[in-house]
């Protein structure tokens, strides 16, 4: 729930990463090309489970109340990354030095100090706590890592969810799959018809991103290999269960169709239950066709901006547009396939008039169900400067944003995680109903 009434101080650190604040400096937060004092409506305590980075080459600023001025320190600024199921509202401002590195790929939102406690620009978008492991000893998710091992000792999906994405990387989506709760991830994947800027397992030769926080898949899974896995995980996580092609660590699944309509298939001719998910760029509409016709239950389409020239800058396709991506989501819901946006939200540009307007059109004129509001993990100067060129209108902020979908798309839902979805499920979100022309 926002906070009102609280007017924080800058957060800055010094050269050995002290981090303090500035009581004589107001916190001065940054959306898009603007910066400013954050909104009434957009302050939180800095929840739980959050971290805070500290930017090198990168000068803290803060506001001058006596002044009204801005005023740069020699100190550096710093940054909060939020907690899972919370969506950031503003950038952190700050003066970048002539030879500051590029960030790594996190989110990047303002932070402040007041009255004992850090505050941050965001919301909460989504109650579930599938992403929570304060309660959750690392030593008993390790303990059923090794036990896993054992018991599927030739499976080398489960090898590389417990060994790369659990040990190694700290996925959230492998660390619930090894304590047998929520959505198990289903990496399938080598390849990827995109060159997203910010990909996170992948980077082209010459990208000024030279490091990824994970590594890319080495191996193609077989059907049986999957099938293991997601009839395992139905057997323990009973209630909810959601398997999901389309992880960090791969490439888009829908390079691979065959692999993935053979594995449902397989799944569901043996009895299988719960919500079957591809999270995907959405190119390829044929493959969405087969996998709905296979027993797919729900799609997440990723997407930075309806707006087919902002979507072009960031995902760089290499054998599709944004007509196909359309074309895919349409026949998924032809189809009965619940369909969710990862809407990868940037503030002061998500949020402006001409993405809120074309966002509204794709989502009715598509019949979209839901949007997961996830933050673009990028340096934030990074994406403008990869926007140059392109119109943007004034910014609503993130609490209008969510108002103005809700009023112009009735039907819409919104939240941070794949929901659960099947057709006999009464608290489904969202609608489902096949359009015109389902087979």
């Amino acid at each position: 729930m926002a906070t009102a009434k609280i007017e924080p101080h800058m957060v800055m650190a010094d050269a050995q990463g002290n981090i303090y604040d500035d009581p004589d400096l107001l916190m001065v937060c940054r959306r898009g090309e603007e910066w400013g004092t954050p909104r009434p409506d957009e302050l939180m305590p800095l929840p739980e489970e959050s971290e805070l980075f500290l930017l090198p080459g990168r000068r803290a600023v803060g506001l001058n109340p006596e002044t009204g001025e801005i005023e740069c320190t020699e100190d550096l600024a710093v940054a909060a990354f939020a907690a899972p199921a919370h969506t950031l509202s503003a950038h952190p401002a700050y003066t970048s030095d002539a030879d500051a590195p590029l960030l790594p790929l996190f989110a990047y939102g303002a932070v402040g100090f007041a009255k004992g406690r850090f505050y941050i620009c965001a919301r909460k978008v989504d109650a579930d706590q599938r992403q929570e492991f304060r309660h959750i000893p690392r030593s008993r998710i390790e303990k059923n890592v090794r036990a896993l091992l054992r018991q599927f000792p030739k499976n080398r999906l489960v090898g590389h969810i417990l060994e790369d994405c659990v040990m190694k990387y700290d996925c959230p989506a492998a660390r619930n799959f090894a304590l047998g709760r929520f959505e198990a991830p289903l990496p399938s994947s080598r390849t990827c018809n995109a060159r997203c800027v910010g990909c996170i397992s992948e980077q082209d030769k010459d990208s000024p991103i030279n490091v990824t926080p994970q590594c890319r898949l080495t191996f193609t899974p077989t059907p049986e290999e999957l099938v293991e896995v997601m009839s395992f995980h139905a057997g323990r996580e009973t209630k909810t269960p959601i398997y999901s092609f389309g992880q960090g660590c791969e490439g888009d699944p829908l390079m691979n169709p065959d692999l993935l309509v053979e594995s449902v298939r397989l799944f569901r001719s043996r009895g299988g239950v719960g919500t079957v998910n591809c999270n995907t760029n959405a190119s390829r509409t044929e493959a969405v066709e087969r996998l709905a016709q296979a027993g797919l239950s729900s799609i997440r389409v990723s997407l930075n901006s309806a707006r087919p020239e902002v979507h072009a800058r960031y995902y760089r396709p290499r054998s599709f547009t944004f007509a196909d991506v359309r074309r895919s989501i349409l026949e998924a819901r032809r189809r009965g396939v619940f369909v969710s946006l990862n809407l990868l939200y940037f503030p002061g540009i998500t949020d402006c008039e001409e993405e809120i307007a074309a966002l509204i059109e794709l989502v009715n004129a598509c019949d979209v169900n839901f949007i997961q509001l996830r933050n673009l993990n990028i340096d934030p100067e990074l994406y403008l400067r990869l926007l140059d060129g392109i119109a943007f209108g004034p910014a609503v902020g993130l609490v209008n944003f969510r108002k103005r979908l809700k009023k112009a798309c009735p039907g819409l839902n919104f939240g941070y995680f794949n929901p659960h979805v099947d057709a006999n499920c009464k608290d489904m979100p969202g609608r489902f109903h096949p359009l015109p022309g389902r087979d």
